[in-house]
């Protein structure tokens, strides 16, 4: 069972309905995928995730494919925390999550990330409005950051609402 709202190590993602948990990056339900967890941290979001060797770009380094997958699903991941706070929810409380899909995703790479090590992802909502949401992320290691990412996510749409029912 999942406790209430205000426990830190609460996921967005183990809110999300069924048919919307089966994405690469962020999918509990897919067996295949990276199965990453967003939480709030204070005010801001945290994803914590170690990179598997089939994840090497050259011996010693991820490929920056994963880096990319991980900045877009920590992010649509924060703005679905972030919108279902504004509308004075949290994690725990008897509403819907709301599910954001990405618009746009850009990532700057500063340095390669170490592969096998934990990556850390922290993400600052810096715009918020009733579908959408503008997410700074930055992706590190051992404190070090190796990305920075700017995505916006939105609501998802009705099609696609539609078309999990």
């Amino acid at each position: 069972m999942i406790e209430r709202a205000n426990n830190p190590r609460q996921a967005v993602q183990d809110y999300y309905p069924a048919d919307f948990s089966w994405c690469y990056g962020c999918g509990r339900l897919n067996e295949h995928g990276l199965q990453i967890k967003t939480r709030w941290d204070g005010d801001e979001t945290v994803t914590e995730y170690v990179p598997r060797p089939e994840h090497m770009a050259i011996p010693g380094f991820v490929y920056g494919g994963l880096a990319a997958s991980l900045i877009d699903c920590h992010s649509t991941g924060s703005g679905s925390l972030a919108l279902y706070r504004q509308s004075g929810y949290e994690l725990g409380d008897d509403a819907p999550v709301p599910r954001c899909v990405t618009a746009s995703l850009k990532t700057d790479f500063q340095k390669p990330t170490p592969l096998g090590e934990k990556i850390v992802i922290r993400g600052h909502i810096t715009q918020l409005s009733q579908r959408k949401a503008v997410v700074h992320s930055e992706l590190s290691v051992a404190g070090e950051v190796c990305v920075r990412g700017e995505v916006v996510v939105v609501l998802a749409p009705e099609s696609m609402l539609q078309h999990a029912q």
